[in-house]
């Protein structure tokens, strides 16, 4: 009896061994085994930051056995989310990181491809941009400026990035807010930060736009003047800056980043890559990239990033509209 009962013990065991081994190299099984992170635009910037910054995380969290790294340039990413869409339907292993620009890149190119063409996963960082002005500037506060811009829309010149940006997005929706003819707004593009930076100190421009880390330095020098930032609350790295909306328009805006996937996916598909992102996101070495590169946290997935999406490419298209880059 004491016999039989042993043995029946030790087969429970085994079996009890074996189930959990197998429950194991499940666990370990839901590991992608090959990621391929596609960045639209070329090595150096921001989104081929993001891609690389997410190849070592994923796979330093076990989220993924191996990643890689293309870049696919051209026109705003528009070449690489076609790429993403013809060439990589149903591909599980593929991912494309982008952001805001690219809103406003494929709108303004006519890009026969859109964002509603491919699967969202997840935004991943943000950064706010902020409103100088050189230190010897009149304008003393967001409202001087744009009352000044109200006025007479053609002479107060804002320097930013490319045509369609960022930059250029946040002048069309505080001018729109402010009540200006933004069809007559000044919008000086500059290709680098570094030409924007110089026509603003040498006060060639009357406003320059950009993302906060770009200007910090400038106004903590004493060489800009900080009017707003587009954040809905006052931020961290700049207490002392008010927001938009404090300055009295109703505009809150971030540079956003994000993962999309091909279309085509199935719903298993979907979820193995939602949860390896989400194990990045919350992996210590994501975490230590962000305060490396003073990216802000802005996770969001499922089915709220999915509108979010929606709400954004509204809001753009909305406003690339009212001042004329888009028909």
């Amino acid at each position: 009896m004491n016999q039989m009962f042993t043995r029946r013990a030790v087969r429970g065991l085994a079996a009890l061994a074996v189930g959990v081994a197998t429950l194991t190299g499940a666990t370990a099984a839901m590991a992608l085994d090959q990621v391929k992170i596609m960045a639209p635009a070329a090595p150096g910037g921001g989104w081929d930051q993001t891609a690389r910054a997410m190849q070592t995380a994923l796979v330093a969290s076990g989220a993924a056995k191996n990643a890689q790294v293309t870049n696919v340039t051209g026109a705003g990413g528009a070449v690489g989310i076609a790429q993403l869409v013809n060439s990589s339907k149903g591909d599980g292993s593929q991912l494309m990181v982008n952001g805001l620009v690219m809103v406003g890149a494929l709108l303004t190119n006519k890009s026969p491809v859109t964002l509603a063409d491919v699967t969202p996963i997840a935004r991943l960082t943000a950064e706010y941009e902020i409103i100088v002005v050189p230190a010897s500037s009149p304008y003393k506060t967001l409202a001087e400026l744009m009352n000044a811009m109200k006025a007479d829309p053609g002479k107060v010149a804002f320097a930013g990035g490319s045509a369609g940006g960022t930059d250029h997005i946040l002048v069309g929706l505080v001018g729109k807010a402010a009540g200006a003819d933004v069809t007559k707004m000044n919008y000086v593009p500059f290709s680098g930060g570094g030409e924007a930076v110089a026509a603003i100190l040498g006060a060639k421009v009357a406003a320059g736009v950009s993302g906060i880390g770009e200007f910090l330095p400038h106004v903590k020098s004493g060489k800009m003047r900080a009017l707003a930032v587009s954040s809905p609350k006052r931020i961290d790295i700049a207490p002392d800056v008010p927001t938009i909306i404090e300055g009295g328009y109703n505009v809150d805006l971030a540079n956003w980043r994000a993962v999309m996937a091909p279309p085509g996916l199935t719903d298993a598909q979907k979820a193995e890559i939602d949860k390896a992102v989400a194990t990045m996101v919350k992996s210590q070495g994501w975490q230590d990239t962000l305060k490396q590169r003073d990216w802000m946290d802005a996770y969001m997935a499922g089915p709220e990033f999915t509108a979010y999406i929606k709400s954004e490419n509204e809001r753009i298209t909305d406003v690339l509209k009212t001042i004329g880059l888009v028909q």
